[in-house]
């Protein structure tokens, strides 16, 4: 059966292909019915797009896949804790899971708003997160 860290690999797959473009490394993927139907990444510095992060790139791929906005019955799978922007579109998708990996101390939405997120919506947190962090790290440091 796939668990958490098999989603979550699926997610890293999409944060290495970002840390290729030069993009900061984060990935998603969301999940419905045991099924993948969105894989992001950020493509902020591709599209020249502020809002371009992985999640809300997948939020979009899932609900043209679903053919509605809302993503019930569906778990998104980061590399990294969203940002409260994200976490503004996730509550808006009303998705009911979120799986992360590691947490983002400077810009996480648990930072500026814990409760942005619908009361409902269940959060699992350090889902690889040695190796998410990881990536970022490395990412920032080839940066500096």
């Amino acid at each position: 059966m796939l668990n958490d860290e098999y989603y979550m690999r699926q997610a890293l797959n999409e944060a290495r292909m970002a840390f290729e473009k030069d993009e900061v490394p984060i990935g998603a993927v969301i999940v419905c019915k045991g099924r993948i139907i969105a894989r992001a990444h950020n493509l902020t510095e591709t599209l020249n797009d502020v809002t371009a992060h992985a999640e809300m790139q997948a939020i979009t791929a899932a609900a043209n896949v679903l053919g509605g906005k809302y993503l019930t019955g569906c778990t998104l799978y980061v590399t990294v804790e969203p940002c409260p922007m994200c976490a503004g579109g996730l509550l808006w998708s009303q998705i009911p899971a979120i799986v992360y990996g590691a947490k983002d101390e400077k810009r996480g939405y648990s930072i500026y708003n814990p409760v942005i997120l619908h009361p409902k919506t269940t959060i699992t947190k350090g889902v690889l997160e040695e190796e998410c962090a990881s990536l970022m790290k490395n990412f920032f440091k080839l940066k500096r």
